[in-house]
Order: C-alpha cells, then sequence, then structure tokens
C-alpha cells in the first residue's frame, strides 16, 4: 500500500508540473510566447476533465471487476476528441500501471504462477507486439470498427461467461507435464491446501496468440480474455487464474507500450492526470466495495461498455 501511495504522490507531481510548466515559460525554456487567441476551452480542461473521469472508471472498474484499460479505450475515443492511437496508447500504460502496483504482492502471496505465466508471456507479449504495429499501420476508421465489435463481445463474455473456483482436471496434458505447470497454494478462505495442474494447454497458448494481438492492436488490458482462458479452458483454479492475469498484464502490455511510446503515441498531458485518475479511483472502489452490490454495478459497466462499442462502431463508419 505504501509504494502505491508514494506511486501516486510522483503521479500527482508530474501533473502538477505539467499544469505549472507553460504558466512558469519551462515548457519551451524560456518565456513562452503569447498563444492566438482561439476558439473553445483553454489547454488545461482536457487534462482536468480526464482526471475526473477516469477517477470515475476507477471506481466502476474495482466495483465491475474489470480492468481499467477497458473501459479506457472505448470511452475516452469515443467521446473525447483525441487520436485513437494516443488513446490507445494511454490506455495500455493505465492498464500497465494497475499490474505493476499488483503484480509483486500477487507472487509474494504464491497465487500468480510464474511456472504459467512465463510461456504464456513469451507467446502474448509477441503477438502484442504485432498487433500494436497492425493498429498503426491500419486506418483509424477501420480500428476504430475492430475495437467496437470487440467491445461488443466483451459486453456478451461478460454476460456471458462461467467462472469454476477450481475446475476438475483429472490429467496435465503432456506439453503441461513437460514445462512443469503445476502449482500449490492455500485457500485463504477455507484454510485448504489446494494442489492444481491445467490441461488443453496447446488451446490455450493458440488463443493467447489472438489476445495478445488484440491488446496490442486495440490498447486494451487483456485480463477480460486471460482469465476465462487460463480458468474454463486450461482448468487453472480461479484465484490462480486472476493473479496469473494481473500478472501476465505487466509483461504483454509493456511490449506493446513500447511500439506506441517509439511512434510517439503517448502525451504525458493525458497520460499523467489518466493514472493519478484510475489510481486514485481504485483506491476509492476498493472501499465503496464493502458497501455496494456487485451485481447492480456490473450490470452498469456492461451497459456503459455496450454503449461506448456501439459509438466506436458508428464512429468508425463515419456515423
Amino acid at each position: 500500500m505504501k509504494t502505491r501511495w508514494q506511486l501516486v504522490i510522483f503521479l500527482g507531481l508530474g501533473l502538477c508540473w505539467i499544469i505549472a510548466a507553460p504558466a512558469l515559460g519551462l515548457a519551451t525554456g524560456g518565456p513562452s510566447a503569447p498563444a492566438p487567441e482561439t476558439e473553445g476551452p483553454p489547454w488545461w480542461f482536457w487534462p482536468l476533465i480526464l482526471f475526473a473521469v477516469t477517477f470515475i472508471m476507477g471506481i466502476l472498474a474495482v466495483l465491475g471487476g474489470v480492468g481499467g484499460g477497458v473501459l479506457f479505450v472505448p470511452i475516452i475515443s469515443g467521446f473525447f476528441p483525441f487520436h485513437l492511437d494516443f488513446v490507445r496508447g494511454c490506455g495500455l500504460l493505465v492498464a500497465l500501471s494497475g499490474a505493476l502496483a499488483a503484480g509483486p504482492g500477487l507472487l509474494k502471496m504464491n497465487l500468480a504462477s510464474l511456472r504459467l505465466a512465463i510461456p504464456v508471456a513469451l507467446i502474448a507479449s509477441t503477438c502484442a507486439i504485432i498487433g500494436a504495429m497492425l493498429g498503426l499501420a491500419l486506418p483509424t476508421n477501420i480500428v476504430q470498427i475492430a475495437l467496437g465489435l470487440t467491445i461488443m463481445g466483451i459486453c456478451v463474455l461478460m454476460l456471458t461467461a462461467r467462472k469454476s473456483e477450481l475446475p476438475d482436471v483429472q490429467k496435465p496434458d503432456r506439453l503441461s507435464s513437460t514445462l512443469r505447470i503445476y502449482g500449490v497454494y492455500q485457500e485463504g478462505s477455507t484454510g485448504q491446501i489446494v494442489d492444481w495442474k491445467i490441461h488443453r494447454t496447446p488451446l490455450g497458448l493458440c488463443l493467447f496468440v489472438l489476445i495478445g494481438i488484440m491488446a496490442g492492436m486495440f490498447g486494451l488490458g487483456a485480463g477480460w480474455a486471460n482469465v476465462p482462458v487460463l480458468n474454463l479452458v486450461m482448468g487453472a483454479p480461479l484465484k490462480i487464474s486472476v493473479a496469473t492475469s494481473k500478472f501476465l498484464l505487466s509483461i504483454t502490455d509493456t511490449s506493446a507500450a513500447w511500439i506506441y511510446l517509439n511512434q510517439g503515441c503517448v502525451i504525458p498531458m493525458m497520460v499523467v492526470p489518466s493514472l493519478v485518475g484510475i489510481m486514485l479511483g481504485s483506491f476509492v472502489g476498493v472501499r465503496v466495495l464493502a458497501v455496494t452490490k456487485p451485481a447492480v454495478v456490473r450490470w452498469i459497466v456492461i451497459g456503459m461498455l455496450a454503449f461506448a462499442g456501439v459509438k466506436a462502431f458508428l464512429k468508425g463508419l463515419g456515423i
């Protein structure tokens, strides 16, 4: 928790610097020239609104059980005047920040499995680089249409997806035995020692090719897809799936984020208020979760995603 607050303070100082630098003449190394008069809101309006919107997103992401990146990209690209490339680059960093904050603790608690994460991360991160390059090469309207269809697909997945606390894996397959993908953890709620293993490993790894490409192309955190594949397809326990998925994001999203960063698609004036807003909202969401009904919020999140998905699809069609 101390590390998280240090990160928030650091990002907050960065936000203050971004706001103060133009006023002090530091952005260009000297006194700034008078800006030409233009119609519309002042330059600080959109970062301020972005902070407020991402703060609410952070709360809803915790209550709805989704990653902040899944909400960020469709909503910001649909309702803010930012180019899709900048939104996707920022969305990857939003998803990455949450993963980096949670990853070390999950590994320390023996919930995130390195044996399971390493082969999956190798495939997903490589494909995320390909997806990022593909997304930047394609016309924006094509990517926008594909994003809208993907978000609507996520809504269907959230409505229909099942969860299995402890899948029944009778026998591990040959590939998982060769890679020695298995483990033991203690269920905190019952004290039970769970000895887990996985099956259908080749199918799961093939699905992570698609997941990696989609994560890089659309700038989405892929937790919405990681968990069902690890849990329902490969047979990992739900807690192991969730924790390993969170750890995976810190590898997969980093690979794709470097492509966007190298192409100049990461703007501090977007990234800093977004990260501060998401993280502060997440802290508040954890506390609100104790006194609210997650099922109600889940329907709100699905409704927001469906609306944003339709908006992105229509925007891509030019409607």
